[in-house]
């Protein structure tokens, strides 16, 4: 678990198992990574948190300022999340397992196989060693970061469409944003429609839910998730009004909320700022409180809201401006593996990259990415400045914004940590001093502004002399609010062609970015945010992609161009100059592909049930529901996530751009050599032509992409000097079995280059510099052999 945040700132190959031992083996590894009955777990049990342990083993010194903390009759007793493996979606043995020890269960989830729970602390290791248990976080506090200090952007990021595009038929109307965060004053006149009625069409205050479903957390012995205030009650939508609201609740106290959602689709009523998506709907989900302040399970259970309602109310996309300092990997962080499901379920999410790009002493530093932004299937997004001019020279990441690579990790039962580094952010938009609606509350029946702007006076603009309520504006900074102008962006995209799928919008996105002079790949991902460019990808291809997909008639390879288009110009004219586009998206964590290919012909990846990161290749499964009055498969029941069989996940004719770089130090210095630089190699026909694809899963090597090497050092995700130095997390030693079936066999080593396997043709030239004559690796590609 990880403390979340609004981010405003105001290995492993896979190698086959052979003969008869396969199965023998498989037995063994999910023995020893389950913990059966014969591996209890303590204190400091790879399957507890880390900063849970050190909790738990010292109870005398828990600090008092943990909300997940407590001491009932002078026992210790923590709050927790519990990620858990099992065919009963109920969980009803482990849930009365925790009941005797004197604990209580307060949440079951729909979009993570969790608990949300309250045990004594002295029970979380036997907890923990249940077979059923995959770990044991604390539901961390969640807070907003503080605001930075920006220069204000200019309208220079492609943000709008353009006069060759219509703005009158492409402004978001009819696609759902679910903003998860402090709420949105639904009054205020930008969030208006036509008709002069909010376009917040609902609204779910979680915290309030929960405490009026949980009245008192800490008891013992109860099971709240037996309710049946569980059920799917009152599915329809209203309009936003007042009754939406628990008795005395207000709209959105705090501000943050708001600002984000006006970002994504405010219809700037007062005309002094742009969103991106002016009538798209809004999904009010709060899952802070009016001090900005919650917890993760109040975060998971507005995800389940989201995917309960999404297909009832075409919410097709999910902002989320926090971010949590989870210290977990992806492969088991509870909000990355629900952001997963959302994604599986067809929602494209949009998670901030969050704030701590830069030191104390003003240094860059990488590895600082939070979750969920370190979830490989969600769209990442940084922020970058503009220093207030027209021309894009001088644009660069802002400082604050965080960069990769991601440093979640997982800890074997060994005690060999895996660390997941992938490439994060995935794009970069405007994140300095954005203009954005300004909440406004009543105070014992008087008008007040919201928190941040009531401590921040000097944030308020007003677009006329007197400042109204339901039309003032305010100005924050920070990857929070570059995250809803790519929220609104997917929202265009999907109101242009209903037929993308999540990880298609983030491809095009990605291959249709700007790469910006300044700053690289682990700093901007592919660049830039263009609206623009990205519509008229999007407009190429064809409107029939999920129905075919869901009828199961899309294959890989099969033609992704709607009839009698072509691909467009890959540039965009901003102020007179035409600026080329990145022709580059990330893929597997650690891979960078281009070529026309990605977009004429479907791409496995584009699947959302697939998530392909380093060695780690799974299927999710989304069942659904039989709800009263509802069609069917309309209201997801569950979401199983299963190790992946061997299946293509490239086509032939995409071009793997790794090796852009070549030498002992190309990886290294493709991570942060200026992107303009990998673009302009890229569009020139570097990288390697893949004449049969490129296939994943089980008995298929997938090389590990990006290796950093020397130059690089990051040590438990602190930057200690310019470079990075990454010597752990590209090695597994031992397989081991996740959840319903993340399955990493025996690990290899790749010090450098790739592995050449089958369904993988290089036609160029390829180099490995292992001498072809070095003993290990000879043994390496003997063992492989077999």
């Amino acid at each position: 678990m990880t403390l979340i945040t609004p981010c405003t700132t105001a290995d492993a190959c896979r190698s086959p198992l052979r003969g008869l031992r396969r199965a023998a083996t498989l037995l063994s590894l999910a023995a020893c990574t389950l913990g059966g009955a014969a591996h209890a777990q303590t204190a400091t049990s790879p399957k507890i948190s880390a900063d849970l342990s050190a909790v738990v083993a010292s109870p005398a010194n828990e600090a008092k300022s943990l909300s997940w903390a407590k001491k009932l009759n002078g026992v210790l007793h923590v709050k927790v999340l519990i990620n858990a493996s099992s065919t009963d979606a109920t969980l009803a043995s482990l849930r009365q397992d925790i009941l005797a020890r004197g604990g209580s269960v307060t949440y079951n989830y729909l979009s993570v196989r969790a608990l949300s729970a309250m045990l004594p602390a002295s029970a979380v290791g036997a907890v923990a060693a249940r077979p059923d248990v995959l770990g044991v976080a604390p539901n961390r506090a969640v807070s907003r970061h503080a605001s930075k200090a920006s220069n204000l952007s200019a309208p220079t990021d492609a943000l709008t469409v353009s006069a060759s595009v219509s703005a009158a038929t492409l402004n978001g109307a009819g696609v759902g944003i679910a903003i998860l965060d402090t709420g949105i004053d639904w009054k205020h006149h930008d969030f208006l429609g036509a008709d002069g009625v909010s376009r917040v069409r609902a609204v779910v205050d979680m915290p309030a839910v929960m405490k009026s479903l949980v009245p008192d957390p800490w008891a013992k012995g109860l099971d709240y998730s037996a309710s049946t205030k569980y059920t799917l009650d009152g599915i329809a939508f209203r309009n936003a009004d007042s009754s939406n609201l628990p008795k005395g609740s207000k709209s959105d106290p705090y501000g943050h909320g708001t600002h984000v959602a006006s970002v994504a689709a405010g219809n700037n009523a007062a005309g002094s700022y742009r969103s991106v998506a002016p009538a798209a709907d809004l999904y009010d989900v709060r899952v802070l409180d009016e001090r900005g302040v919650g917890n993760m399970a109040d975060v998971l259970a507005g995800i389940d809201w989201v995917m309960q309602r999404a297909r009832l109310a075409n919410i097709r996309v999910m902002n989320l401006s926090l971010g949590a300092t989870s210290t977990d990997s992806f492969l088991a962080d509870p909000l990355a593996r629900a952001v997963r499901s959302a994604t599986a379920a067809g929602i494209v999410v949009v998670a901030a990259a969050g704030n701590a790009g830069k030191g104390a002493a003003g240094q860059k530093v990488h590895g600082t990415v939070s979750s969920p932004g370190h979830e490989p299937s969600a769209i990442t997004v940084g922020a970058f400045n503009s220093f207030g001019t027209a021309t894009r020279a001088d644009d660069a990441v802002n400082g604050f914004s965080s960069r990769g690579p991601t440093r979640g990790s997982f800890v074997f039962p060994s005690g060999r940590r895996w660390v997941d580094n992938l490439i994060k952010p995935d794009l970069v938009a405007s994140g300095n001093r954005m203009l954005g609606a300004a909440a406004s509350v009543a105070t014992n029946g008087l008008p007040a502004w919201n928190t941040v702007l009531a401590n921040n006076p000097q944030l308020l603009r007003t677009p006329g002399a007197t400042p109204g309520l339901r039309t003032a504006l305010m100005e924050l900074s920070g990857t929070s609010v570059a995250t809803p102008a790519v929220a609104g962006a997917a929202a265009l995209l999907l109101q242009a062609n209903p037929g993308l799928t999540p990880q298609l919008v983030k491809a095009i996105l990605q291959y249709s970015a700007l790469p910006l002079a300044q700053g690289s790949l682990l700093e901007q991902g592919t660049g830039a945010l263009n609206v623009e460019g990205a519509i008229g990808l999007a407009l190429a291809l064809r409107t029939d992609l999920r129905t075919a997909l869901a009828a199961g008639t899309l294959s890989a390879g099969d033609n992704l161009l709607a009839a009698g288009q072509v691909l467009p110009t890959p540039a965009t004219m901003l102020n007179g100059v035409s600026v080329p586009w990145s022709r580059m998206i990330l893929a597997g964590g650690t891979h960078l592909v281009g070529g026309d290919a990605l977009f004429t012909r479907w791409q496995p990846i584009y699947d959302p049930a697939v998530m392909w990161a380093r060695a780690v290749l799974t299927r999710s499964t989304v069942s659904f529901l039989a709800a009263k009055g509802v069609a069917a498969n309309t209201v997801p029941g569950a979401v199983v996530e299963t190790n992946a069989p061997p299946q293509p996940l490239l086509t032939a004719g995409v071009r793997l751009l790794d090796g852009m770089v070549s030498g002992v130090q190309g990886a290294s210095s493709t991570l942060t050599s200026p992107l303009t630089s990998l673009a302009t190699r890229a569009a020139a026909g570097a990288g390697i032509n893949l004449q049969l694809g490129f296939s994943g899963g089980a008995g298929k090597l997938i090389s590990e992409g990006f290796l950093l090497t020397e130059g690089f050092l990051l040590t438990e995700g602190f930057l200690l000097t310019e470079g990075f130095l990454l010597t752990e997390g590209f090695l597994l030693t031992e397989g081991f079995l996740l959840t319903e079936g993340f399955l990493l066999t025996e690990g290899f080593l790749l010090t450098e280059g790739f592995l050449l396997t089958e369904g993988f043709l290089l036609t160029e030239g390829f180099l490995l510099t292992e001498s072809l004559t070095d003993p290990a690796a000879a043994a390496d590609r003997a063992f492989l052999a077999e």
